[in-house]
């Protein structure tokens, strides 16, 4: 009856993502009484103990390096072999691109009720409710679970994680894994750079920056917040920037504490992918510009006289010559 939750990582270092599940399914365990426990798959470089810190008492490993190569068949079969041997009913998932791979499937092998993109903690007081955004973030479903075990993958950033202390104790589960059927031929790393998907703060620029060769302006912003930077998809379109920098519907979806779009106006496709963002700034020239209505603080002004003096400000503020 235990709260399962599935550990992502990367070249052996656990996701913020991961984190913040911890918190979620531990919490989520002492609602249901019961412990959570967590689940990495494949070699990590951290030391797995520090992980009972968020709240889990025992991390479950299957220590086989074939499975640091994401095969989302390979892993929910082998998931699902780790519900089985450790009797969880509740399966936590991070709502990333790996995640939600896995979940589905997870789901299916299962027979279990799955919530994708959970906003919230479950509701457990009658029954089993999970709330979870839906029409692009337009509104939100209480969804109830009826089935003995249930699968959710959670939003990033819907919950902060908390630390608190104590050490998980560490098990190794031996099940039978097959080989992956995806091999990796080449691997071309993006350095120097924070990842989207993991940063707390990114600024986004959009066709009101009129050129590549005004991109300075953002990126000083983006040096002094310590923010990832991103774009529109007119903008990674025109090639003015990185297609791994759009963000939107059909780009990469991010859910920051604080989002800053300069010079967007706000298509409903980009808002699909950056309105679970915590705080939303705009700065537009354009009063009527869409993303005004979406936004929690709003500047109507030009952005190559505005974005200048904040960064000098925030330079001053924080120290930086």
């Amino acid at each position: 009856m235990s709260v399962l939750i599935f550990i992502e990582h990367s070249e052996g270092l656990i996701k913020k993502s991961a984190h913040e599940v911890l918190t979620y399914g531990a919490i989520l365990a002492a609602q249901l009484g019961t412990t959570a426990e967590g689940l990495v798959l494949g070699t990590v470089t951290e030391n797995l103990t520090a992980l009972g810190k968020y709240g889990v008492t025992k991390i479950n490993q299957i220590n086989i390096e074939s499975l640091n190569i994401i095969d989302s068949k390979l892993y929910a079969a082998t998931i699902a072999e780790a519900v089985s041997i450790t009797g969880a009913s509740v399966i936590i998932f991070s709502h990333t691109p790996t995640g939600k791979s896995i979940a589905a499937i997870v789901s299916a092998k299962l027979k279990a009720g799955l919530v994708s993109g959970a906003a919230a903690l479950p509701d457990t007081s009658n029954g089993f409710v999970v709330r979870k955004s839906v029409f692009s973030s337009k509104a939100y479903a209480n969804i109830r679970i009826n089935t003995p075990i249930k699968v959710i993958s959670v939003n990033p950033n819907s919950i902060s994680a908390v630390i608190g202390d104590g050490d998980a104790t560490i098990n190794q589960l031996t099940i039978n894994v097959g080989a992956p059927s995806i091999k990796i031929i080449a691997v071309n790393k993006i350095t120097g750079e924070i990842p989207l998907t993991e940063a707390d703060i990114v600024v986004s620029g959009g066709r009101g920056l009129k050129g590549p060769e005004n991109w300075g302006v953002l990126l000083d912003l983006a040096n002094a917040l310590g923010a990832a930077t991103a774009c529109s998809r007119p903008v990674g379109d025109a090639h003015w920037r990185p297609h791994h920098e759009h963000v939107g519907q059909t780009g990469v979806q991010v859910a920051p504490n604080l989002y800053i779009a300069l010079g967007i106006s706000g298509a409903i496709q980009h808002l699909a992918g950056v309105n679970r963002s915590k705080t939303i700034v705009v700065i537009n020239k354009d009063p009527e510009a869409p993303f005004f209505k979406s936004a929690d603080y709003g500047i109507v002004g030009d952005l190559f006289e505005i974005v200048p003096q904040m960064t000098a400000e925030i330079k001053r503020i924080k120290g930086i010559a």
